[in-house]
């Protein structure tokens, strides 16, 4: 970026941003996530463990609170039912489709066989274990294949590639997470609809032939807190209950309260905030054939500023933004980006495309302010955010704090 000149005009100003609070639903939170784990999966799996049981326990990849503390519940409840758990990675092909790249992804969100009280076993191996009646095959990995049974640990949460009655939770780590890049490909490859479809039907397959024993579902408020652990039975996976819990979820996912905003500046992205880095949910940038963007909010340019560790160079939604700086651009691994890419099928075309990347931070806003279809001496609709996870207070321009929602406060 050495030698860029930028035609800034010599007025541009960045306006001043005030602090506001969010008034959001905000559940009374689960005070020890691990005991209500380990004590609903005693409570609601007692007739369905015999002892000696092998299971597969499904650890993701994904930023959810309380990850150890869920996994570690889960695995002591099934062991003090009789059941043998071990863990295995379900998250497709993140980690670059390599085993050993899952297992670093996993130890650096903390989760390690000293902190979830039990062996990981990790390969991208594939055992087709099961087919629906229009002839999909599902696959799951060879670990959890040779298990007596499987148990998906997932938070349920709205999803960022199609809209349905079920979508990410503990039904989509069995079909998807489990079955490794295989299996993640031949959902993600079709268009959303279908991707739903598969989705649902897959999981009728899977508890047809009698591999899934149950799953524990978690559910997050806007401020990140747990307000939720639900075990669930193998008849549940995919059925009613998790339909209700994909409703609760839905319903808590803080979204950006104004219609029209000209620039929207996130500090952060990363797969451990969304599989997309940046959540569409949010944004209301989808950007997938056959699905709609949100009306709400009209979003006329991005800014991204950087990039999580634990991303380890996947920028898999880097797409979404207008503009980054040149310090994330140094981070991407493309290996391991453009393998996610091919993995999610129509999902990652644009997903995947570079934004202007320009030398600074302040570059970035200042273009994006350039850019955004209001002239240099007209106000700015701005707003900031931590990131896209977590949304309980935001930064705003001058020009917005007439259109705050209720209950919002300014505090700074």
């Amino acid at each position: 970026m050495q030698g860029v000149e930028l035609p800034f005009h010599p007025d541009l100003k960045v306006p001043a941003l005030s602090e506001v609070r969010l008034a959001l639903p905000d559940p009374e939170p689960i005070a020890d996530v691990e005991a209500a784990a380990r004590a609903d999966v005693i409570a609601r799996l007692a007739a369905h463990v015999t002892p000696g049981m092998t299971v597969a326990v499904g650890g993701g990849s994904r930023g959810l609170t309380n990850r150890v503390a869920l996994l570690r519940g889960a695995v002591a409840g099934l062991r003090a039912l009789g059941a043998e758990p071990f863990v295995v990675p379900a998250m497709g092909s993140h980690g670059g489709a390599k085993a050993e790249g899952q297992l670093a992804m996993l130890e650096s969100l903390g989760i390690t066989e000293e902190s979830v009280g039990a062996e990981i076993r990790a390969t991208m191996e594939t055992v087709e274990v099961a087919r629906t009646p229009d002839g999909m095959p599902l696959y799951l990995d060879r670990h959890a294949a040779g298990a007596d049974r499987i148990f998906p640990v997932n938070r349920v949460k709205p999803h960022t590639c199609f809209k349905g009655p079920i979508e990410s939770g503990v039904t989509k780590m069995a079909v998807v997470g489990f079955g490794k890049q295989p299996g993640a490909a031949q959902i993600h490859a079709c268009g959303p609809i279908e991707m739903r479809n598969r989705i649902l039907n897959g999981i009728a397959a899977l508890k047809a032939s009698g591999r899934i024993l149950g799953g524990l579902a978690s559910i997050e408020a806007a401020s990140g807190e747990v307000v939720k652990v639900m075990a669930l039975t193998g008849d549940e996976v995919g059925a009613q209950p998790e339909i209700e819990l994909t409703d609760y979820a839905r319903h808590l996912v803080p979204a950006l309260p104004f219609p029209q905003i000209d620039v929207l500046i996130i500090d952060k992205g990363g797969k451990d905030i969304s599989g997309t880095t940046m959540d569409p949910n949010v944004t209301g940038r989808f950007w997938v054939h056959g699905l709609a963007d949100l009306a709400e909010p009209d979003v006329s340019t991005i800014v991204l500023l950087d990039i999580t560790p634990i991303s380890a160079g996947n920028v898999l939604g880097i797409g979404f933004a207008d503009f980054i700086p040149s310090s994330i651009a140094t981070q991407i691994d493309w290996q391991k980006t453009y393998v996610n890419c091919f993995t999610a099928g129509i999902a990652g075309v644009r997903r995947a495309r570079m934004p202007m990347v320009l030398p600074s931070e302040d570059d970035c806003i200042k273009a994006a302010l350039s850019m955004c279809g209001r002239a240099f001496d007209q106000p700015k609709r701005v707003v900031r955010i931590e990131s896209t996870l977590h949304l309980t207070r935001c930064w705003v321009s001058d020009a917005l704090l007439g259109e705050l929602p209720p209950g919002a406060e300014i505090v700074g």
